[in-house]
């Protein structure tokens, strides 16, 4: 394991306080996405900004509404015990071994003084977090995760005529102060390890003081808000996808959730459907048909402008958009909107493992929608075009972050050992001048050529073994195109082109062995050699037609993510949703469900 995948495994694995630098981020990413992906016009703002000295600790206690309360000795002691079991029982979560540090670092940093508690009440301070807390599933979080539902009673408590008790109120300031520490760490990183899912996605945050951070940007804040916010991800899309979850979940709550009949045969306009009325409803209801044009249509006959409508829907759900009532469409129409609300908690949960920053403007792949994406400085889409990624039942594309330092010209195709097998050997048995009619050719480890002839049973059996490769030569007819990306990866994978252009004609594109296969490969090569000039579009389709290979490096090596994200937030505010083609959403849901803080 490198060195970043165990800071990267320490930080989540052990006191989970290790997140992004305080510098703002230079290069906000996706869309994710997702993913991942998919970054806006807009700018947020700059990341945490709370790494000042702490000498600013008795500034941020000046601005409390009344002086920290002070503990006896007594209090003092029962404080500490607290801290050494890292264990609260009034806690939903008693258990805080992850932030034992941290909690111990901000109270030892006050010297006997409580930071949520002035004048025996709970400070302005603590109300606002208490607030944020018990909205946490506006953020797509769960808020029995921070107590949420059991605020009031505590608040009740302190807030009676009669002053609680020094023991009450310790007990209510460290409850704030953990369900603080998890909600902010919970925002800033998300609640799961990502290498749970994703052995490519080792990417490695800088330093971030968390009891730092609460002491110096919660504690005495004239905006609480205002400073949790940030330590949200930096994306744009990222805030996209909070509204569109505030939207779905009112969605949700208003959708009568009646289902659709499914057709024996597709249902195509002029026919009759029984389900007309519903169908009208929820249109109307998800913004696909205009509220002006509902009464204008039959309620029997599907026409006019449902039509229009189920095709508008169709297409933000990654499916063809040919205006039929099919199997798959129906299925659609009839998830229910609390699993679209699920599908964006979970982007915003992708999008929290991130970084945070690039040194250059990133290319984001997102899997389940078969997009590409690269942003600009000013964080719009440059480029946006269709992908071809691995099938879902036996060659997946890997989720992974890594760096394109190259651009091959007329590459040729190095087949792998695993096709060799599986697939180009018994071609050959079938048709023994295969390799020949389709231009491969036998190599040794020299990558040269080998052998010309027909294939012998002994050259066979050293195929079979990998002491000879097969590569296929530059062409047209190359599985590669006329251009390959290059990123060094653990898995061996990579972009190029390809010859098969009819693929992304398809709405579902999950067609290649695991590498990413891109609709325009001469545009994302000039997008990618932008500072040499030299490389427009003529020249390298005229680089593409000459004899020899040609690799092209990078200046400056341009980060790609290859991310999974089945609900897209688009620059225009229109929520997209697509298929879990891989299962992640199901696996990820999971992890979710049986995350829980006792440690």
């Amino acid at each position: 394991m490198s060195e970043s995948a165990r800071i990267h495994e320490r930080r989540f694995l052990a006191v989970k306080n290790r997140s992004e630098s305080s510098k703002p981020p230079r290069f906000p990413l996706f869309c994710f996405v997702l993913l991942f992906v998919l970054l806006p016009g807009a700018h947020l703002g700059n990341a945490v900004e709370g790494s000042t000295s702490r000498s600013g600790d008795a500034a941020s206690l000046l601005k409390m509404d009344s002086p920290p309360q002070q503990l006896s000795e007594t209090g003092k002691t029962q404080l500490h015990a607290i801290l050494d079991g890292a264990e609260l029982a009034d806690l939903r979560w008693p258990t805080f071994v992850k932030y034992r540090i941290e909690v111990r670092e901000l109270y030892d940093s006050l010297d006997g003084a409580l930071p949520w508690i002035g004048g025996s009440r709970p400070t302005s301070q603590a109300l606002a977090i208490i607030h944020v807390l018990k909205g946490a599933d506006r953020e797509g979080l769960n808020p029995e995760d921070y107590d949420g539902p059991w605020w009031d009673s505590r608040t009740d408590l302190l807030q009676r005529p009669s002053p609680a008790s020094e023991s009450d109120l310790i007990r209510f300031d460290v409850a704030i102060t953990v369900s603080a520490m998890r909600y902010v760490s919970d925002l800033h990183l998300g609640r799961v390890n990502p290498r749970l899912f994703h052995l490519g996605l080792d990417i490695d945050h800088t330093s971030f003081d968390l009891s730092e951070f609460v002491r110096q940007n919660l504690v005495g804040a004239s905006d609480i808000v205002t400073a949790i916010e940030a330590v949200e991800p930096p994306f744009p899309t990222y805030r996209r996808t909070l509204n569109a979850l505030g939207t779905y979940l009112e969605l949700a709550r208003r959708d009568d959730g009646e289902l659709l009949p499914v057709p024996r045969k597709a249902i195509r306009p002029g026919d009759y459907y029984a389900g007309m009325p519903r169908l009208i409803r929820l249109l109307v209801l998800l913004g696909d048909l205009p509220e002006k044009e509902k009464d204008v249509v039959p309620l029997a006959l599907y026409q006019g402008a449902v039509v229009t409508a189920v095709k508008r829907f169709q297409q933000r759900h990654g499916l063809d958009p040919n205006g039929l009532i099919d199997v798959q469409t129906v299925k659609n129409l009839n998830t229910p909107l609390s699993r679209r609300v699920v599908q964006l908690e979970l982007t915003l949960e992708r999008l929290r493992w991130l970084p945070h920053q690039f040194q250059r403007p990133p290319i984001i792949v997102n899997i389940p929608e078969f997009r590409l994406r690269a942003v600009d400085e000013q964080y719009h889409w440059v480029l946006f075009m269709k992908v071809v990624v691995g099938r879902a039942y036996r060659h997946r594309t890997p989720v992974l972050a890594a760096n394109i330092k190259s651009v091959i010209l007329r590459p040729y195709w190095n087949v792998p050992l695993s096709i060799v097998r599986a697939e180009l050997l018994p071609h050959v048995q079938k048709d023994p001048a295969y390799l020949v009619k389709n231009s491969y050719e036998i190599v040794n480890g020299a990558e040269r050529v080998a052998d010309h002839g027909p294939l012998s049973e002994q050259i066979k059996g050293q195929l079979r073994s990998g002491k000879l490769g097969i590569r296929q030569t530059p062409g047209r007819n190359n599985a590669l195109g006329l251009l390959k990306f290059d990123f060094p990866n653990p898995y061996d994978v990579y972009m190029h082109g390809t010859p098969a252009l009819e693929l992304f004609s398809r709405s579902r594109r999950d067609f290649s062995h695991g590498c990413i296969r891109v609709e325009d490969p001469v545009a994302l090569a000039v997008w990618l050699l932008r500072d040499n000039p030299e490389w427009n579009a003529d020249h390298i389709r005229v680089a593409t037609l000459a004899e020899k290979t040609l690799r092209v490096d990078l200046e400056h090596p341009v980060p790609v993510l290859i991310v999974y994200g089945t609900a897209v937030v688009m620059e225009d505010g229109e929520v997209d949703f697509f298929r879990d083609i891989y299962g992640q959403d199901s696996a990820l849901e999971q992890a979710l469900i049986s995350h829980s803080y006792p440690e």
